[in-house]
C-alpha cells in the first residue's frame, strides 16, 4: 500500500489556524489532500493531527484520520520526520500493509498531482532512500552578507564574495511540499532525508512558496491564481 501522510497540527501561531484557513475558496488542507487523491498512485491519504476541527476538514475532503496525534508530538519543537515515524508506527499497529509513504505538507497548495507519481517512480527507479522537492536559490548564497555587531556589513563567505555567480556551484533549498520513501526507510533512525543517498527534484521558483507569514500567504495566493489561469 502506498499512502500519503499530511502532518497538520492545530497550534500554528504566526498565521492562526493556517492549516484550515480559507485559501482561494477552500481550506488550505484541502489542496494536498486532493492532489494526493488525484495522483493515481496513492491508496489512502492520512492526516496526522491533534485537532478535532482539522480532523473534520480532513475527512470532508476525502482523507482518513485513524488516530489523533499525541500532544507531545504537536508542539513547536517536534520535527516532521518524527511525526511521520509516529504515523507509520500507528498505522502498522492497525494492520496497514505499508510499502511507500509520502509526506505532504498541509500548506502546499501549489503541489501538482502529477508530480506525486513522478517522484514515486523516481524513488523506485533510482532506489534512493528519499526523493523530495527542492528549489534553487535565486541568488548565490556564497555571496550573502551579514551585519556586524557594530552595524556594518561583512561577507558571509569572504573567499566567494568577489567571484562571478557562474563560477559558484548552484545551491538549493527544501521546497516544503513532498517527500517519498519506503515505510521502512522512514522508520530507520540512521536514514536522513537530506543525505548522499537522497535525490532532489528541482521545481521552478513560481511553484514554490513557504507560508509562514501573512505576506507569504498573499504571495502564495497570487501564484496559485496565476497557475490556475495558465491551466484554463
Amino acid at each position: 500500500m502506498n499512502i500519503a501522510i499530511i502532518p497538520a497540527r492545530g497550534g500554528s501561531k504566526r498565521i492562526p489556524r493556517k492549516n484550515i484557513k480559507d485559501f482561494c475558496g477552500k481550506p488550505m488542507l484541502a489542496y494536498p489532500i486532493q492532489a494526493a487523491l488525484q495522483s493515481g498512485v496513492i491508496d489512502k491519504v492520512v492526516v496526522s493531527t491533534d485537532d478535532a476541527e482539522i480532523a473534520e476538514v480532513a475527512l470532508e475532503y476525502g482523507a482518513e484520520v485513524p488516530f489523533l496525534r499525541q500532544s507531545q508530538l504537536a508542539d513547536d519543537y517536534t520535527g516532521t520526520t518524527e511525526v511521520i515515524r509516529d504515523a507509520i508506527s500507528q498505522l502498522q499497529s492497525l494492520g496497514w500493509p505499508l510499502e511507500h509513504c509520502a509526506c505532504l505538507y498541509a500548506t502546499a497548495p501549489l503541489l501538482d498531482a502529477g508530480l506525486i507519481g513522478e517522484l514515486l517512480h523516481r524513488l523506485v527507479a533510482t532506489k534512493a532512500d528519499f526523493v523530495f522537492t527542492a528549489a534553487r536559490f535565486a541568488f548565490p548564497i556564497q555571496r550573502a552578507l551579514v551585519l556586524t555587531e557594530t552595524g556594518g556589513v561583512a561577507p558571509f563567505d569572504p573567499a566567494s564574495i568577489s567571484k562571478r555567480s557562474q563560477d559558484l556551484i548552484p545551491t538549493f533549498h527544501d521546497a516544503g511540499q513532498l517527500y517519498w520513501a519506503k515505510a521502512s526507510t522512514w522508520l530507520d533512525l540512521q536514514k536522513s532525508v537530506f543525505s548522499a543517498n537522497s535525490q532532489l527534484y528541482e521545481l521552478p521558483s513560481h511553484r514554490v512558496q513557504d507560508i509562514d507569514t501573512p505576506d507569504d500567504w498573499r504571495r502564495a495566493e497570487y501564484l496559485y491564481r496565476m497557475l490556475q489561469q495558465e491551466q484554463s
